[in-house]
C-alpha cells in the first residue's frame, strides 16, 4: 500500500488523497472516500494535521466509526495506536513542523520530503487493519 499511496503522491495526487486512493485499491475504503480526503492535505490548507495522518483516520473511521451497529470505539482506540507509532518515528503530527525548512511548500524538495510521512502512514495504517479485520 505505501509504495501505491506514494506513486500517487509523486503524481500529483495530495498527501491525504494519495493515503486514501492506496487504501481504495486494496480494497480497505469505498471510493467516495477520495474526495472527502481532498480538503485535509497540506494540513488542511492551513498545515495543522498532517494530511497522510488525517487521511488515516478517515478510512480508520469509515472501517470502524460510530454507525448503527458500532459505537465508535473501536475507531478510537485505533487512531490512538496510529498516532503512538506515528509519534514513535515523527514526535508530531503537525504539517507545519513535519515541513519545517522548506520555505516553498509547493517545491519538488518539499514533496520529497513528505513522501516518507505518507509511506509510514500507509504502512501504520496497514499494519493496525490487517491485525484488526480479521477480529471484527
Amino acid at each position: 500500500m505505501k509504495e501505491t499511496a506514494v506513486k500517487y503522491f509523486l503524481e500529483g495526487y495530495s498527501c491525504s488523497e494519495s493515503v486514501v486512493q492506496a487504501a481504495i485499491d486494496k480494497g480497505y475504503a469505498p471510493k467516495e472516500l477520495l474526495s472527502i480526503a481532498s480538503p485535509f492535505s497540506g494540513g488542511m490548507s492551513i498545515r495543522c494535521l498532517c494530511g497522510a495522518v488525517a487521511a488515516s483516520m478517515l478510512i480508520i473511521g469509515s472501517i470502524y466509526g460510530k454507525n448503527d451497529e458500532r459505537d465508535g470505539m473501536k475507531a478510537r482506540a485505533l487512531a490512538k495506536q496510529f498516532n503512538e507509532h506515528f509519534s514513535q518515528k515523527y514526535k508530531v503530527n503537525c504539517c507545519k513542523i513535519l515541513s519545517a525548512g522548506f520555505k516553498d511548500f509547493h517545491s519538488i524538495e518539499r514533496k520529497h520530503h513528505c513522501c516518507s510521512m505518507v509511506s509510514d502512514s500507509c504502512d501504520v495504517l496497514e499494519k493496525l487493519l490487517k491485525e484488526n479485520l480479521v477480529k471484527q
